[in-house]
């Protein structure tokens, strides 16, 4: 086995939280969910028994004014991007392991400064200046006891070289990650890394397997893994450089016309095609400005012209709106970095014989509109699950993958079954709902209506269904919500979605 190399590998805590909150430590009692489910926590949120893994209903039950959002991967990638642009200003060849979590060899940056602990400390002291005084910093022998050793109480922590072993010989198997190894290591009664590289490796390889070696080397601090950054593939990368710093739109747009070209020629030898590129914008205070696109079907070169122009013009945009006191002054841009991060087997996007299918000019004006409107100003709707059309509801950004906080294929007793409305009022709409003699209808507490809904709002009813009560979080405070859904359809063919709760009605959507 190879001689494990000195890495140091820097941990940003709570990284998918800062890259939600859009803040540097500490954060309010946040958790974001995955398929209902705790994902990551801030820590005062753990501070009172939130932990990764629970079930939102235990984890609201541990803390009831814990603040609930959906985790997205692609936001945590994205926001991690500045920061490996950083720090390779100050060390050269970091590779990510993970979104908030980034390793690089040791070697050059710990000769630079005098030894490796001097190293951390730059690197911590540089960090803490641009706003990330939370990082931690493990140096040791291969990535994994470095990690281990990122994760203790020091903000920097060297292991000595050979010191892995019994480094590590004091934590819980758990730190493996291995789920089904863990499980049976403890009920063998070995809950060490100590005491599992104890036992002989013959006898692990032969109750464990391969990859029950590979992880017992791991636990002796053997870490082989060979550390290469990862760059985007450098044959389809392309930088222009501009000797005096260009602050038009057009004019920007103009130059990079002819590394658009060479994207695409390089793309095209390959015989791909690129489904989502990411381009960086380099100012002349050395600030980089990143955002990724994503296109229906395949960028072209004037697409990806298009991108930096518009990339641009909401930057400028963004700019203009920020207070003068807080504005800063924005001279023009030096470099244009064109990212494919997403690229397909070129075939699969060859046009049909009677078209392509996908309506360019449609996202061309789309997305047009977006670099106008910000990133948020315009949205696709998806579906999630829930029980309430607010909940159901999903907007994204256009351009991006939706990510549901909740899965709509797990049943959910008490949702509205399709056809759903296609307009959703959020807050919902207050209604007036009366009977033939002008008197309001009322529900009683057995479901019985008082009369017949005769009129919304002072247009006729022609049809109607219901009531279907809903009672949700019974065991809440306060009862949780619980009412009364009703379908109508009044005299001008408009098809509502209303509830009925506490002796008010009100629209939670409308049909079209």
């Amino acid at each position: 086995m190879n001689e494990p190399l000195r890495v140091l590998v820097l941990w940003f805590p709570d990284w998918p939280l800062r890259a939600a909150l859009g803040g540097a430590l500490p954060h309010p009692p946040t958790a974001l969910l995955h398929a209902n489910t705790v994902v990551a926590c801030s820590a005062s949120a753990r501070e009172h028994g939130v932990r990764a893994g629970q079930r939102r209903r235990e984890a609201q039950g541990r803390l009831s004014s814990l603040q609930v959002l959906p985790h997205d991967p692609a936001k945590d990638e994205r926001a991690f991007v500045p920061v490996l642009q950083l720090i390779e200003e100050h060390a050269p060849g970091v590779a990510p392991l993970r979104p908030g979590l980034a390793v690089l060899r040791s070697r050059g940056i710990a000769r630079y400064h005098g030894g490796e602990a001097e190293a951390a400390a730059a690197l911590v002291s540089v960090l803490a200046e641009t706003g990330f005084p939370e990082v931690r910093i493990g140096v040791a022998d291969g990535p994994f006891t470095a990690e281990i050793a990122a994760r203790g109480p020091q903000r920097c922590t060297v292991v000595p070289a050979g010191g892995a072993r019994d480094f590590l010989a004091p934590y819980p198997v758990q730190v493996l990650r291995d789920e089904q190894l863990t499980a049976l290591l403890m009920r063998l009664g070995i809950r060490t890394l100590g005491e599992f590289t104890a036992l002989p490796v013959a006898d692990v390889r032969d109750r464990f397997g391969e990859r029950g070696t590979r992880l017992q080397a791991l636990a002796a601090g053997a870490d082989s893994r060979p550390l290469t950054p990862r760059p985007p593939d450098p044959e389809l990368v392309r930088t222009v450089e501009f000797e005096t710093p260009l602050s038009g739109a057009d004019q920007v747009a103009f130059a990079v016309r002819q590394t658009a070209d060479a994207v695409m020629l390089a793309l095209g030898e390959a015989s791909v095609v690129c489904t989502e590129v990411r381009i960086d914008l380099t100012d002349d205070d050395g600030e980089v400005f990143s955002r990724p696109w994503l296109h229906p079907s395949c960028f072209d070169a004037a697409d990806l012209v298009d991108r930096v122009r518009w990339q641009l013009e909401a930057l400028a945009a963004q700019n203009a709106k920020e207070p003068v006191d807080e504005a800063r002054a924005f001279g023009g841009i030096i470099a244009v970095r064109i990212v494919p991060v997403a690229v397909d087997d070129a075939a699969h996007h060859q046009p049909g014989l009677f078209g392509s299918g996908t309506d360019e000019r449609l996202h061309h004006a789309v997305s047009r509109v977006q670099t106008m409107l910000g990133h948020e100003g315009v949205v696709t709707a998806a579906v999630a699950g829930g029980r309430w059309l607010a909940d159901r509801q999903v907007l994204t950004p256009w351009g991006e993958r939706p990510v549901a906080p909740r899965d709509p294929s797990s049943p959910w007793p008490g949702s509205l079954p399709d056809p759903l409305p296609a307009e959703v009022f959020r807050p919902p709409r207050p209604l007036g709902v009366t009977d033939g003699a002008g008197e309001a209808v009322r529900i009683d507490d057995r479901g019985l209506l008082s009369a017949d809904p005769a009129f919304v709002d002072g247009a006729a009813v022609h049809a109607w269904a219901g009531p279907w009560p809903v009672n949700e979080r019974r065991w809440a405070a306060g009862g949780g919500k619980r009412g009364h859904r009703f379908q109508v359809v009044d005299e001008k063919d408009r098809a509502w979605l209303m509830f009925c709760t506490g002796g008010r009605w009100w629209a939670e959507g409308r049909y079209r």
